[in-house]
C-alpha cells in the first residue's frame, strides 16, 4: 500500500515542479512579456461582376480552395449566341476588307475597257451620221434633209461623246482601286465589331467566378437559380494567409518590443504545441482597451493594438480563438 502512494506522491512533486519552472520562465521572466488576444485574418466577400442566373456552384461551407479555382458559374447563353454573331460579322467585314485592298480584279478592268470601246464606237457613229446627213443638206441646199433630222445626229452624237467620257473616267477609276477613305472605313470598322466581339468574351469570361487565393468558405450566400449582382456576394471567404494574433500592449511596455522579435502562441486547445510568429504591426495610435480583450490591468487604460504574424502550417487556429502569447522583451534592447 505504501508504493504505490510513495509513486503518486513522486509523481505530484514532478507536475508541480514543472509548473513552478514553466511559471518561473514564463511569467516571473521579466524579460518575457505575456499578452493575450483573438486570431484574426482577412476576409473576402466574392460577387459577379455582372447580373445573371447562378448556373453552378462548386464549393461547400467548410471546403478548402485554391487561388484560380473556380467556385461559380453564371449562365451565358445569350452573350455566347451574341460573340457567335459578332464573331460572324467580323468574317464578313474582312472579305470586304480584303476586297478593298486587293483593288479591281484584271476581268474588271478588261470589261471596262470593253465598255469604252463600245462607246467610242457609238460615237465614230454617230459623229459619221451628223456628218452624211450635213452634206446631203449642203448639197441639196437643206431641202434633203429635215432641220430636225440634223438636231437629232447632232443630239446623238452629244450623248454618245458624254456616254464615251463616263466609260473613260469609269475605266480609270477601275485602275485606281478603291479610295484610302474606303479602304480605312472599312477597317475601323472591322476593330468597332473586334472591340465588340472581345468585350462580349469579356463579359462571358466574367460569368465564371474564382477564388483570389488560397482559402476556406465560410459561407454559401447563393444557390443555383438566383439572380446574381454586384451588389450580392456568392461566398465569404477567410483567407489562410496572412493569419495573425491581435493583442494590446500598455505604454509602460511599449518600449520593450519592435518588429520583428520572435514570438510564441498558445491556446488552450493546444496548450503543449506552441505556434511560432513574430511582431508584425504596432500601432502608432493608443485607443482603450477592447472589451473582449481579457487583460490583468484596468480596461480604462490606454493600449497599443500589436499583430503577431504566425506561421500555422497545420491550420490549427482559427477566426476569434483566444491565444496567449509570449514576446522576448529583451530582443528589443
Amino acid at each position: 500500500m505504501k508504493k504505490p502512494l510513495i509513486i503518486v506522491a513522486v509523481v505530484a512533486g514532478l507536475v508541480i515542479a514543472g509548473l513552478l519552472f514553466w511559471n518561473s520562465r514564463h511569467r516571473d521572466d521579466p524579460s518575457t512579456l505575456t499578452l493575450h488576444g483573438n486570431v484574426d485574418i482577412r476576409q473576402v466577400s466574392l460577387a459577379f461582376d455582372g447580373n445573371g442566373r447562378v448556373e453552378q456552384l462548386r464549393a461547400e461551407e467548410g471546403d478548402s480552395v485554391k487561388a484560380g479555382a473556380v467556385l461559380a458559374v453564371l449562365d451565358t447563353r445569350t452573350l455566347t449566341l451574341q460573340a457567335e454573331q459578332a464573331q460572324a460579322q467580323i468574317a464578313v467585314q474582312e472579305k470586304n476588307l480584303l476586297r478593298l485592298r486587293n483593288g479591281s480584279r484584271p476581268e474588271e478592268i478588261a470589261q471596262a475597257r470593253s465598255r469604252l470601246a463600245a462607246a467610242n464606237a457609238d460615237t465614230a457613229l454617230a459623229n459619221q451620221d451628223l456628218v452624211r446627213l450635213q452634206g446631203i443638206a449642203n448639197k441639196t441646199s437643206g431641202r434633203g434633209v429635215s432641220v430636225q433630222d440634223l438636231d437629232r445626229a447632232k443630239s446623238s452624237l452629244q450623248v454618245a461623246k458624254a456616254r464615251g467620257e463616263e466609260q473613260q473616267k469609269a475605266l480609270r477609276l477601275a485602275e485606281l482601286g478603291p479610295r484610302a477613305e474606303d479602304v480605312a472605313g472599312a477597317q475601323a470598322q472591322l476593330q468597332v465589331s473586334q472591340a465588340q466581339l472581345a468585350l462580349l468574351q469579356h463579359q462571358i469570361d466574367l460569368g465564371t467566378l474564382t477564388a483570389p487565393a488560397d482559402a476556406v468558405v465560410r459561407s454559401r450566400l447563393l444557390e443555383p437559380g438566383d439572380m446574381a449582382t454586384p451588389q450580392r456576394p456568392v461566398f465569404a471567404l477567410a483567407l489562410t494567409k496572412p493569419k495573425w494574433v491581435r493583442v494590446y500592449i500598455g505604454e509602460a511596455d511599449l518600449g520593450r518590443i519592435k518588429p520583428g522579435i520572435s514570438a510564441r502562441v498558445l491556446t488552450d486547445s493546444h496548450p503543449d504545441q506552441p505556434i511560432a510568429g513574430k511582431v508584425g504591426y504596432i500601432s502608432s495610435v493608443a485607443e482603450f482597451t477592447p472589451k473582449a480583450v481579457q487583460t490583468e490591468e484596468l480596461r480604462t487604460n490606454l493600449v497599443y493594438e500589436v499583430r503577431v504574424l504566425v506561421d500555422d502550417g497545420s491550420d490549427v487556429l482559427r477566426l476569434g480563438q483566444p491565444a496567449t502569447v509570449y514576446l522576448d522583451g529583451s530582443a528589443a534592447r
